[in-house]
């Protein structure tokens, strides 16, 4: 299936309590690319300055990812600088240029415009529904957003949420979006607004999925090792959106049951969010790509079979 994102590829500079990187490569539609790109093709559309290093493309290309639609404008790449504390969870933005993403207006090759997945990465709202309006309607429509947009365009915002399937935001934004404490609550705020599922990203603590009123968690694999968390979420969403295009492509018919309301039955759906766990749990082990560069699809399959195991229990006994 055919597997669209709309994003930022950016050079990032991260300090961690485990060391640092400088212009190192980065950027939401990077991550969410490059592990998406692991289980199908990827249609990329963003942009880059004409600073942007060649050997960065080449790593993009190598990873299954169409780059037609990431255009090189005159000026430097977007660039972002962040510290992380032992509270892994949240970074603390340095620096933030915007370069020649200040002024990216997403247009789609025509070969992108009959998608059947679309992921919105975290962008203006605005632009989202800019690259909707020039899609025809895919069978599943899934967005990122941040607290910037959600106190800035709310309204914007809710918009979009109309339009979309499914919403993969992070514990403190379901919060802000939702107006409420309590994550459950929350959760049936958001799908009150129109997306059908809801999946909160808890860092260190997992994933909670809320659909078609049922609710499923996922705990974070347990390492020893995390360095650099940047680009985790995004290379959940890429994993997640990469193993149902991967799903498409060998069933013969998507259903649409009343459980999810979504062209994937529930067990699809579910084996996504390890997916994407999974995918998450090797992008914090290195800076940047790093991990990804040497991961191989057998470990892939070694660590969901690990998930597996640390999540399997028998019922209880009379």
């Amino acid at each position: 299936m055919s597997l669209l994102v709309v994003g930022s590829v950016a050079l990032d500079s991260v300090k961690t309590p485990f060391g640092e990187a400088t212009d190192v490569l980065g950027g939401s539609g990077t991550y969410f690319s490059v592990a998406a790109g692991f289980f199908n093709r990827v249609n990329l559309v963003a942009v880059v300055g004409n600073d942007f290093p060649g050997e960065h493309l080449e790593l993009l290309k190598g990873h299954d990812i169409d780059l037609a639609g990431l255009k090189t404008q005159p000026g430097k790449t977007f660039r972002w600088k962040g510290e992380y504390g032992f509270q892994l969870n949240e970074a603390k933005t340095l620096e933030t240029h915007l370069n020649v993403f200040e002024s990216f207006r997403p247009e789609l090759p025509d070969a992108f415009r009959t998608p059947n997945l679309v992921f919105l990465a975290n962008i203006d709202p605005e632009l989202q529904l800019e690259v909707l309006h020039q899609v025809k309607r895919p069978r599943l429509v899934a967005c990122d957003t941040m607290n910037f947009w959600i106190e800035g365009k709310r309204e914007a915002l809710i918009r979009t949420l109309r339009e979309v399937d499914v919403v993969i935001i992070n514990d403190g934004e379901a919060r802000e979006l939702a107006g409420e404490a309590n994550l459950v609550k929350a959760a049936r705020n958001i799908l009150d607004l129109g997306p059908k599922t809801l999946i909160i990203k808890r860092g260190e603590y997992g994933v909670l999925m809320f659909s078609g009123g049922t609710v499923f968690s996922a705990p974070a694999f347990p390492l020893e090792s995390v360095f650099d968390p940047t680009g985790a979420g995004d290379s959940f969403a890429g994993g997640f959106m990469g193993y149902l295009a991967r799903q498409g492509l060998h069933e013969e018919s998507l259903r649409c049951p009343p459980v999810t309301g979504l062209p994937f039955d529930e067990a699809v759906i579910r084996r996504a969010v390890i997916i994407g766990s999974v995918m998450a749990s090797f992008n914090v082990e290195s800076f940047s790509l790093d991990r990804m560069k040497t991961l191989t699809f057998e470990e892939i399959q070694a660590r969901y079979k690990e998930f597996q195991q640390m999540t399997s229990f028998e019922d209880l006994l009379h």
